[in-house]
């Protein structure tokens, strides 16, 4: 791996853990479904974790198809992030207990819910549009608009991660 494919997956990492809300898309059928969920960002164990409740569609979907992409959006700065990879779900009670926050709160009463589980999102690549922001990136737009040129604004790379 060359320093800027590791600077480039870093800022991947960097991004979804700023970010931190990701749209999780899995299959049904012929069909793609999406949702927003809470991201755990797990650098270290190269793996995205949420929390999701048994009772769900989406566990189902996951055991059926474990391919999945999950989409990260700051539109207000102009940072995006998608990712494809392969998810798994367990009954894993002690990352529960580590993983469960405030946002789970909002879904449970505690961690001790028998209803909930880990999702874990292994990646197998990335791609990130990362903008200096929506001002910057309006004015950089309609000067290319008026010279014929294209406007250079902000990075966007594909990642192997």
């Amino acid at each position: 791996m060359t320093t800027g494919d590791a600077r480039d997956q870093d800022r991947v990492w960097d991004l979804m853990k700023k970010i931190g809300f990701a749209m999780l898309i899995t299959r049904d059928g012929e069909k793609m479904r999406a949702r927003p969920m809470a991201a755990y960002i797990g650098r270290d164990e190269n793996t995205v974790y949420f929390l999701t409740d048994a009772r769900r569609h989406k566990d189902e979907e996951i055991a059926r198809d474990p391919h999945v992409n999950l989409s990260f959006a700051d539109a207000g700065s102009q940072k995006y992030v998608s990712l494809t990879g392969t998810a798994t779900i367990s009954n894993d009670r002690a990352k529960i207990k580590e993983l469960f926050s405030t946002p789970a709160k909002a879904w449970w009463d505690s961690a001790d819910d028998p209803n909930i589980r880990v999702l874990k999102i292994t990646p197998d690549d990335a791609e990130f549009w990362d903008s200096p922001g929506t001002v910057v990136s309006y004015v950089k737009m309609a000067a290319a608009a008026v010279t014929g040129t294209r406007p250079e604004i902000g990075d966007n790379r594909k990642v192997a991660m």
